[in-house]
């Protein structure tokens, strides 16, 4: 399924740069990002229910917030997308290794 996942890190609180690259770093295991703070995610049950416990074990509930917007198995096709940056497909575009 397909899962746009956004987050919000304070980095004018303690360890909140560290949060902010650990939280990217997670999301880059599991997604492509598609702006700053946003990445998109194909993932199955398994996956997100890990993937959301890794980010649970770095934000700070009180200073940060994550979104998880559900798209589902076809989410790709409800994505449109204008202007600059355009985005690597991993499922269908070739990637060079």
């Amino acid at each position: 399924m397909l899962v746009l996942v956004t987050y919000d890190v304070s980095v004018v609180s303690e360890g909140g740069q560290r949060r902010l690259r650990n939280i990217a770093k997670v999301c880059l295991d599991h997604g492509v990002r598609v702006q700053n703070s946003v990445f998109e995610c194909e993932v199955d049950p398994a996956q997100l229910t890990a993937f959301k416990a890794e980010l649970e074990a770095i934000y700070d509930p009180v200073e940060d917030s994550l979104r998880f917007y559900f798209l589902g198995k076809n989410g790709r096709k409800r994505v449109e997308h204008l202007g600059a940056k355009p985005t690597v497909d991993p499922l269908r575009d070739n990637l060079i290794l």
